[in-house]
């Protein structure tokens, strides 16, 4: 099994930034892509980035230009680093890994983004 960690989350002004991180443990020889996602509160989860182990990303287009993810795979550790925020930024952000095989998800961490 593979275990993701997130952690980082908080509260913060709006146009402030903050990082936040996920460390997977276990099973992880075999992950390839790592994201995040969020769960705003009434709303679905959605995809907000994603990378793979060779480092191509993709972003949702709410998030363009303020958010970056990155990832060390030395590490097994994926970050977002989020700048500009908004207050409709606020949401629990959630770790994903897929191993090619199936996904796995972390408990989330909160972030909230006061005006």
């Amino acid at each position: 099994q593979v275990k993701l960690v997130e952690s980082g989350g908080g509260l913060v002004q709006a146009g402030g930034s903050l990082r936040i991180s996920c460390s997977a443990s276990g099973f992880i020889s075999n992950i390839n892509a790592m994201g995040w996602y969020r769960q705003a509160p009434g709303k679905q989860r959605e995809l907000v980035a994603g990378i793979t182990s060779g480092g191509s990303t993709n972003y949702a287009d709410s998030v363009k230009g303020r958010f970056t993810i990155s990832r060390d795979n030395a590490k097994h550790t994926v970050y977002l680093q989020m700048n500009s925020l908004k207050p409709e930024d606020t949401a629990v952000y959630y770790c994903s890994a897929n191993s090619g095989l199936r996904d796995y998800w972390g408990r989330g961490t909160s972030v909230t983004v006061s005006s």
